[in-house]
């Protein structure tokens, strides 16, 4: 009994050692965490990249070298693999949380109005309009429909980035102050997209909103010109762009000076033949858990089809998206542009029936 009695202290000797072992190397992980945290920082200040593969490497050989058992080689390297790879998160994690656009840095909504048109609280906006304004009557027609179906805000493209460049481009700054003009005749608020910063002194009268289209969003000297300016940005996502791509983007902008911001989701470059675009639906709650910032959804580009956009809009407004921006014609079929995507007055006032 008495031999029994000398194992279990031995037994509860061994396990407190390791309990306390334990301790110290957790101490030592959140110290090395630490101070590579430092590591980044600095790095950030140099304008180093934060991961270092030729650095991992060599501290992997180095451990392995030092290691004396009883852990095995793979062993040594396995553990100390997933510890690196645990602060790169970290120090991803920490980055992302020092952008202006982190929901860390932060953790309220930004909220703001345009016209009645709340995004970021709790109510949800629509947006709508053609794809290009084509003349007067048409834009006169379209924003006297709109105002009827209680919208706020009404787009329209004057400025037009198209693939081929013998499509229809657009009216340019005639389009734009013939937008401006219907809009405001009928208590409209206006956005449109601005390609170059030389449209931004003549177009900034006109606008109470700017749009940054999908094939700029890379456009950085764009981005940092339009985020200098005293006005509401949608920023739109690129076809073939991450949401993190998406967010230092917006981040440009917030540098800049600009602070209300809607980042906009409208659709992706898949393999998918039956869509223009395939919508990512699941952009709308990752970036809202992302970013404090207002995210809206471009069902009319996601789809490229008209007949799909009802369901589109539900699912959007059903998964947190802010707003809704939608494309609407007087008559689609002689549209100038995107004629298939586009929504005649009855088909739009349904949808705002069963949205709103």
């Amino acid at each position: 009994m008495l031999e029994v009695g000398g194992d279990n202290d031995r037994l509860a000797g061994l396990r407190a050692r390791i309990d306390k072992l334990n301790s110290e190397i957790l101490e030592l992980l959140n110290e090395r965490a630490a101070v590579a945290l430092q590591v980044s920082r600095v790095k950030a200040d140099l304008g180093i990249s934060g991961y270092d593969p030729v650095r991992e490497s060599a501290m992997l050989e180095s451990l392995v070298d030092e290691n004396r058992g009883p852990f095995s080689s793979q062993a040594v390297s396995s553990i100390f693999k997933y510890i690196f790879q645990t602060t790169l998160e970290l120090m991803e994690s920490s980055e992302r949380g020092s952008l202006k656009v982190s929901r860390l840095y932060q953790p309220e909504n930004t909220r703001f109005c345009v016209n009645g048109a709340e995004f970021g609280g709790s109510s949800f906006s629509v947006i709508a309009g053609p794809c290009s304004i084509e003349s007067e009557e048409q834009a006169e027609a379209v924003a006297a429909n709109l105002a009827r179906c209680g919208v706020r805000i009404m787009r329209g493209g004057a400025f037009k980035p198209r693939t081929s460049p013998y499509s229809f481009q657009g009216l340019g700054m005639e389009g734009l102050k013939i937008l401006s003009g219907a809009a405001h005749r009928h208590n409209l608020a206006v956005v449109s997209e601005l390609t170059d910063v030389r449209q931004l002194e003549p177009a900034y009268p006109y606008l109470d909103i700017i749009q940054i289209g999908a094939r700029n969003m890379y456009n950085y000297s764009l981005l940092r010109e339009i985020g200098a300016l005293d006005k509401p940005i949608i920023l739109k996502r690129h076809f073939a762009a991450s949401l993190e791509e998406l967010l230092f983007s917006a981040e440009y902008l917030m540098q800049a000076g600009a602070s209300r911001i809607i980042l906009c989701e409208r659709g992706i470059r898949t393999f998918e033949r039956w869509v223009r675009n395939t919508l990512d639906i699941s952009a709308v709650p990752l970036l809202k858990q992302e970013t404090h910032l207002p995210v809206m959804v471009d069902i009319s580009h996601a789809a490229g089809r008209r007949d799909i956009l009802l369901p589109l809009a539900k699912a959007s407004k059903a998964v947190g998206a802010d707003a809704l921006m939608v494309e609407v014609h007087d008559n689609p079929k002689c549209a100038r542009s995107d004629c298939q995507q586009q929504l005649d007055f009855d088909d739009f006032a349904r949808l705002m029936q069963e949205l709103l």
